[in-house]
């Protein structure tokens, strides 16, 4: 489990195939950038993204993790050296800062506005109609492994819009910075949701 709250940002610094196939999946080496791996161990999870990945091998400086086709098909920013936002999986002394985050993606969502709006940001994303009835009003969703709460909702035909507030702190400590118009972005919508909406479609 994660909080949503980056705790650095690092780097894909190579990518290495895992096979010939066209199923293969990939081998990242991640530069850690300002993240702490003294209590990091092979098997802990670190989020990528959004992306919760098992440490396979540690680096100087850094980790390695294996990534399935799977996962490369359903998220974006895994495929390519780049920057990456991280965090480490939850212990049970830590603050809940965000919120309860699994570090599964749920889908792919577009960004069709990023624009200043007084000193923060506003950050206008396209969604899949299947995430629609997860998203509310002052609720949380997770972009790209980052907690945020959601400002405006608009229904569309066959997608969902919404809105969030960038504060600068979370612009600048965060790869939310490089996104623009077009940019397909990771998204986990609220685990709490994902279970009252299961549990009322079993009601009779």
């Amino acid at each position: 489990m994660f909080t949503g709250i980056v705790a650095a940002v690092g780097r894909i610094a190579s990518i290495t195939p895992l096979g010939k196939e066209a199923d293969a999946g990939v081998r990242l080496n991640v530069d850690a950038g300002a993240l702490p791996l003294d209590d990091v161990a092979l098997g802990d999870s670190i989020a990528l993204n959004g992306a919760c990945m098992t440490v396979v091998e540690k680096t100087p400086g850094g980790f390695i993790v294996d990534v399935s086709r799977e996962s490369l098909n359903r998220t974006v920013g895994l495929d390519r050296p780049g920057e990456v936002n991280l965090e480490k999986a939850l212990t049970l002394a830590d603050r809940l800062g965000g919120h309860l985050v699994s570090g599964h993606v749920d889908g792919l969502g577009t960004v069709t506005r990023f624009e200043p709006v007084g000193e923060s940001m506003e950050l206008e994303i396209e969604a899949p109609r299947a995430l629609a009835k997860y998203l509310a009003y002052k609720g949380s969703i997770v972009v790209n492994g980052v907690s945020l709460t959601v400002n405006r909702v608009d229904d569309v035909e066959n997608s969902c819009r919404f809105s969030i507030n960038l504060i600068p702190h979370t612009v600048q400590v965060t790869t939310l910075k490089h996104l623009r118009p077009g940019t397909q972005v990771n998204l986990e919508v609220d685990l709490i949701a994902r279970y009252v909406e299961r549990m009322l479609s079993l009601q009779h």
